[in-house]
């Protein structure tokens, strides 16, 4: 049993996984006969666009390190090591952007993602570089620590010998994804394996469908006795077989006839099984159908909104998992206190041109942004301070609740005081004149 236990060991995940699970994920069976692995699973192009539309979505986010001020606020912490690592290389080799794709990638398809975390003498974060999730275990020691495996292959580079090396958790930067014991997750394509499955099977039918000519095989029958029955079907599928050959008009010869007896493609329901396929591989990878080519329930109406959708309840748990990560593996825990990870998503939940600048007026003139902060949103230079760039404004007529009354008790109060000499004067001409009128219409 030892034998066999190290040999249908799982690879993503530790060793209290049951066996067989692992031994029907290792092997990549099907009850569609298919074998699915997370290589042969991007051969499909639902599962390539649903991988492809949330790796480069977490990759082309700004990713910035922030640091708490003392005022409240917070600010880019600009001179920190990790803010050039992670906003634009993480190591010589690939760009920032490069760098999330693959671990999202691996995230995607294995459930896990592994980066080792190289440092100075100073125990400064200097370089990060990922690692294949399907060579990397996880297990612990006999004192209940965790630690890392990974298995070093001559693939990686040609001065690098194979063997495994022992990792501390201190040394890797791991992302996890949904799992059972909290520790490592476990990979979607093995979760959904049998649709996944599926959907190449419908796909490999339809290709061998039309590669046998495009129209049902049937039964070639002969009133006669053939001598070589082998023959005359390698002469008929020579003739008419393959999809260049398909709409051909057959000559039939001696009283032969010919029988389909396979069912067209259409009343097997197979383009709906397909499209069916399709819309089962994005429910597993939460995105939206109309993101991978499907628009038969999309409209005008409806698209904006599942786009934002998409941003808050399938973008947004991949991007706290990785700002929680990184905060967990690459702070010190003095820097834990001030300095945090933030990916900037406003950008994905802008509306349209009209929508945007209808939202910054209000948010103008109630006093809760400054002319900086809208075009710092925009992406434009920001205006001089002295211009008023950094100003707070709001309406003159707006006053608190309980101020309401003040101006027309202030003005009722200034016309009940005493007016000065002059004034007593002015009114009493303009009484005069009045009376005097008054009595000349008498008159």
């Amino acid at each position: 049993m030892g034998l066999f236990t190290g040999l249908f060991r799982t690879r993503d995940a530790p060793s209290n996984r049951t066996s067989g699970s692992s031994y029907s994920f290792l092997m990549g069976s099907t009850t569609s006969g298919k074998r699915v692995n997370e290589r042969t699973s991007m051969q499909m192009t639902a599962v390539y666009s649903c991988v492809r539309i949330l790796s480069e979505a977490v990759a082309s986010l700004p990713l910035n390190v922030y640091r708490y001020t003392d005022n409240g606020g917070k600010e880019k912490a600009i001179d920190h090591s990790l803010f050039h690592l992670l906003h634009d290389e993480p190591n010589p080799e690939m760009s920032s952007f490069i760098f999330r794709e693959t671990l999202m990638t691996h995230l995607l398809l294995w459930g896990n993602a592994y980066a080792q975390i190289i440092r100075n003498g100073k125990g400064e974060v200097i370089a990060l570089y990922p690692l294949m999730p399907d060579r990397m275990s996880v297990d612990r020691d006999k004192n209940g620590q965790l630690y890392y495996k990974y298995t070093k292959n001559n693939d990686d580079a040609p001065t690098m010998e194979s063997g495994s090396v022992y990792l501390s958790p201190s040394d890797v930067l791991h992302i996890p994804g949904l799992g059972f014991d909290g520790l490592v997750g476990y990979s979607p394509i093995a979760m959904a394996k049998n649709a996944i499955g599926l959907a190449i099977a419908a796909e490999e039918y339809g290709s061998k469908f039309y590669a046998n000519g495009a129209a049902p095989s049937g039964i070639l029958e002969h009133p006669g006795t053939l001598k070589d029955p082998a023959r005359v079907r390698d002469s008929w599928n020579a003739t008419f077989g393959g999809s260049s050959n398909s709409n051909k008009v057959a000559v039939l010869e001696e009283g032969m006839k010919y029988t389909p007896i396979s069912i067209a493609p259409n009343e097997a329901q197979f383009l709906e099984t397909r499209k069916f396929q399709i819309n089962e591989i994005a429910r597993i990878f939460r995105v939206p159908p109309h993101m991978v080519g499907d628009l038969e329930k999309s409209s005008f109406s409806n698209i904006e909104q599942q786009s934002l959708e998409f941003v808050k309840y399938t973008l947004d748990p991949w991007v706290i998992r990785w700002e929680q990560a990184l905060y967990r593996a690459l702070l010190s825990e003095e820097e834990k206190k001030t300095v945090f990870f933030k990916f900037n998503v406003e950008g994905l939940l802008r509306g349209d041109y009209a929508s945007r600048m209808n939202g910054y007026a209000t948010a103008r003139q109630n006093g809760w942004m400054s002319a900086n902060d809208i075009r710092e949103l925009e992406d434009l230079d920001r205006i001089p301070a002295e211009l008023g760039g950094d100003l707070y404004l709001v309406n003159g007529n707006m006053l608190p609740l309980n101020s309401a009354g003040a101006a027309y008790a202030n003005r009722i109060s200034e016309e009940k005081e005493e007016p000065d000499e002059e004034t007593q004067e002015v009114l009493g001409m303009e009484k005069s004149s009045r009376t005097r009128i008054g009595s000349g219409k008498g008159s």
